[in-house]
């Protein structure tokens, strides 16, 4: 896989954040969970009605977008069209899909 020039990644980066707020406002809508969603520049932190939150953030030097939920740390690094987690495989979708419905203790997902 190439490597991107850190603004290509910056761009990309930007742009997957901003379709998660997205996605994840409309899938906490649709399963009526409560989620606050905040955002400032690369970090998107999500609170849930216990309190417990997920961070997701862009890491420009290793290009990844990196994930803090109850379950763990997550890097997801770009491959193709899709963002990879970096250990397991997993597709970022489904995994927020999981980590959201974990914290919130309803079905939460992401299309």
């Amino acid at each position: 896989m190439p490597v991107l020039s850190e603004s290509e990644f910056l761009a990309l980066a930007e742009a997957e954040l901003d379709r998660l707020e997205n996605a994840i406002e409309a899938a906490a809508d649709a399963a009526d969970a409560d989620i606050e969603i905040n955002r400032s520049g690369n970090v998107m932190e999500l609170e849930f009605e216990d309190g417990s939150k997920i961070i997701i953030n862009s890491q420009a030097p290793m290009q990844e977008l990196w994930v803090a939920a109850r379950a763990g740390g997550f890097h997801f690094r770009r491959d193709g069209e899709r963002w990879v987690d970096t250990r397991e495989g997993s597709e970022l979708n489904e995994a927020l899909s999981r980590y959201l419905s974990q914290q919130a203790g309803v079905e939460v997902l992401l299309r």
